[in-house]
């Protein structure tokens, strides 16, 4: 043994002989730091930083506005959008064509939801529907809905019913696509486990599939929630006098800048708040991923 082990075995000693809490005869081992390397992939941030940055950028935007950094006839201020906004809700305009396009996106959103988890479950779970489903859906999925529109508006008119049919056919198949997947890719254990103690057909996608397919579900429908908003404008701009996308396209026509930004900061909201109410149900239907 040389002389640097000698002096590392009395460091160890002389270390454990100050512990008052050391037991005769035994050896303490001198405490060493760790370093956490899963630090980088912890998430962890305080919740003020989201309004935070929105704040900064509002900031940014009307001072740019304001100090003419930004023409305020291309881009006007925030301010200037907010007092726009406010004279059409007290005319009554903004209230019609919002109160008309969230009915449209409501149901629209609504049955292709709907109809998008039922196919879903249907194609993933008998097989023969699979066969025979999978690929017409694949076949329609990459038709633009709103190369369709004239085909509707001459099936069914030019009235409401064209304008929710685009909505629920532009959600319907991001949700059974991702339901189909969830549940094919359902844990085969769960289902013989659940086949072995009696489940029947029913019984096994209620309480078995559907569950473990639900995340994936939501990741659907939320994608299907920004889709339904981008077809609800170009609907409305194609036949439509009431609604967001009409206010939008008339406003745009006559040149007042103000005015179709208010519609834009509608549509921002609404899909927030679409956004933030999808989020709301996971936790709620799904405890243990939080």
């Amino acid at each position: 043994m040389d002389n640097t082990e000698l002096q590392n075995m009395s460091s160890i000693k002389e270390h454990a002989s100050d512990s008052p809490n050391r037991i005769p005869g035994t050896v303490t081992a001198p405490i060493v730091k760790v370093k956490n390397r899963m630090q980088t992939l912890e998430r962890v941030a305080p919740k003020w930083i989201s309004p935070l940055g929105i704040l900064i950028i509002l900031v940014i935007w009307q001072w740019a506005s304001g100090s003419g950094f930004i023409s305020q006839a291309d881009l006007p201020s925030p301010l200037s959008i907010l007092q726009a906004g406010v004279q059409m809700a007290q005319s009554g305009d903004l209230w019609s064509n919002v109160s008309a396009s969230l009915i449209r996106i409501g149901l629209g959103y609504l049955i292709g939801a709907l109809s998008g988890v039922v196919f879903g479950l249907w194609l993933g779970f008998f097989r023969i529907s699979e066969r025979i489903g999978i690929p017409v859906a694949t076949a329609l999925y990459p038709i633009p809905k709103l190369a369709i529109i004239p085909l509707i508006i001459l099936w069914i008119g030019i009235g409401e019913a064209s304008k929710i049919l685009v909505i629920a056919a532009e959600v319907l198949f991001p949700v059974l696509f991702s339901t189909y997947t969830a549940v094919r890719n359902t844990d085969p254990m769960l289902v013989k486990a659940a086949v072995s103690f009696g489940a029947k057909r029913m019984t096994l996608i209620a309480k078995v599939i559907l569950p473990a397919a639900l995340p994936q579900i939501f990741s659907g429908l939320r994608i299907g929630a920004g889709l339904s908003l981008l077809v609800l404008v170009a609907a409305e701009m194609i036949g439509a006098q009431h609604g967001i996308g009409a206010m939008i396209l008339s406003y745009s026509s006559l040149m007042e800048t103000q005015n179709v930004l208010v519609g834009v900061v509608i549509l921002s909201a609404l899909g927030l708040i679409i956004t933030k109410g999808l989020a709301y149900l996971e936790s709620k239907l799904l405890p243990w991923k939080q």
